[in-house]
């Protein structure tokens, strides 16, 4: 089977088959492609789709389907999340931390609020804010250690808080 997950079976889930965080770059990856393929020629859900195509870096496919998916469905949280992941891996960091602020402040309280502070995270960890993002992982751990949330998620606030807190390190 191609895409075999050795070596990465300890890396967090991504809350998609086939694709895991990679510890060291804190962005999801794909660890079995057949898996991906096969989970999406399953589904009907445009996230989905957007989602894969962010991973694999295809910024302007994932924005075509993410425009049509906001048109009928504008009300979305995780779109909105991927229409800051669009950024991200567009490299417009400062838009996407920004976007990914905005999205915070709007989710304070609420069950999106853990996701917004992981996805805040990695945007500032990618652009090189280390200690903000060691904050905004730790607040997401916290929230998600409270809300009892899926053990996925827990571990990959760990994983995300520990890596950020380990680069830190070393910077001083």
């Amino acid at each position: 089977m191609q895409g075999d997950m050795s070596g990465t079976a300890d890396w967090p889930e991504a809350g998609f088959p086939g694709i895991r965080i990679n510890p060291d770059t804190l962005q999801p990856q794909i660890v079995n492609e057949d898996v991906v393929r096969e989970t999406l020629a399953a589904s009907t859900d445009p996230a989905d789709q957007i989602f894969v195509l962010l991973v694999e870096g295809h910024a302007s496919e994932a924005a075509e389907l993410l425009a049509e998916a906001r048109f009928k469905d504008p009300e979305s949280f995780l779109l909105r999340i991927f229409e800051a992941e669009v950024l991200s891996v567009s490299h417009r960091m400062d838009r996407a931390v920004g976007l990914f602020r905005q999205l915070l402040a709007e989710a304070h309280g609420t069950p999106g609020e853990a996701l917004a502070l992981q996805y805040l995270g990695r945007a500032q960890y990618a652009a090189g804010q280390t200690s903000a993002a060691v904050e905004s992982f730790s607040k997401a751990l916290d929230l998600r250690v409270a809300q009892s949330a899926d053990a996925a998620q827990i571990y990959s606030s760990t994983v995300a808080l520990q890596r950020a807190r380990d680069v830190l390190d070393l910077a001083c």
